[in-house]
């Protein structure tokens, strides 16, 4: 296999089956809609820009939630330009108070902190308003467990769970997101200065063509020779796989009872 046949696909016809996802999602929940919590960035504008898609903007409520990190003005910015009236909810007096608790949190600890206030809050006007919190993690972020376990990783849809990052930038041109927003520096904004690509330690566009071997059933030294990598990228690349996986799972529950939900029970 080369090179060419390894390009990550994108096919038009996805755009649809997302936006009958969430409308099913929708009205199997018997919801009024969905929240979706608007960074600035690419992949929230992505999620709110096919939610309205697919709903219609009266039922897709967006969030902005300024801090010392994010100041909200990208976000606003995305917000008029798809037309879509945000709530704004600033959110530094919440964090400076748990900071009050703990001064001295290191800043991964804080970073988490942050990314579960903010999902504490989208999900207060979510259960307000009967809606279903639509997440905006991306299948890269998702595979090495680049997002906060019951922070940004919480939500009740993933719209574009299934879409590597390359793959939604795909997505975004081909919609009509801003192309500022596309060429954006990616970030999960939990403390100044941080980037994804800088934190992961490789670029989307290597990270994807990785995970999409892997997602092939290719071996670590098949990636890397037929990448052309240093194997030990790769190993990197597998190991934080392994390593996030609690993040992907629900929690383990101890088996006692003839069915158990999540190992043997049988989900409709």
């Amino acid at each position: 296999m080369d090179k060419k046949a390894l390009a990550l696909p994108f096919k038009d016809e996805w755009i649809t089956v997302i936006e009958n996802f969430i409308r099913s999602s929708v009205a199997d929940a018997k919801a009024n809609g969905v929240v979706v919590g608007l960074s600035g960035g690419l992949d929230s504008a992505v999620v709110a820009k096919l939610c309205a898609r697919a709903l219609g903007k009266n039922k897709v409520m967006t969030v902005i939630l300024p801090d010392e990190i994010n100041k909200g003005e990208d976000a606003l910015k995305v917000a008029n330009e798809l037309g879509l009236e945000p709530k704004i909810v600033g959110i530094s007096d919440i964090i400076g108070t748990i900071k009050d608790k703990f001064p001295n949190m290191e800043r991964v600890v804080l970073g988490n902190v942050r990314a579960r206030v903010r999902m504490v809050v989208l999900y207060y006007f979510a259960n307000a308003n009967n809606m279903l919190v639509a997440g905006t993690s991306n299948k890269s972020e998702i595979a090495v467990g680049y997002f906060t376990k019951y922070g940004d990783g919480a939500s009740d849809i993933l719209p574009i769970g299934d879409l590597y990052k390359t793959q939604v930038r795909i997505l975004a041109e081909k919609i009509g997101i801003p192309d500022w927003v596309i060429r954006k520096k990616p970030s999960a904004e939990l403390w100044v200065g941080q980037s994804d690509e800088d934190e992961i330690g490789i670029t989307y566009d290597v990270l994807d063509k990785i995970l999409y071997c892997f997602e092939l059933g290719m071996s670590i030294d098949e990636v890397a020779k037929i990448l052309g990598i240093d194997k030990s990228i790769v190993r990197k690349v597998y190991d934080m796989m392994v390593r996030s996986m609690h993040k992907r799972r629900r929690p383990h529950i101890a088996k006692v009872m003839l069915r158990t939900f999540g190992i043997d029970w049988r989900e409709w």
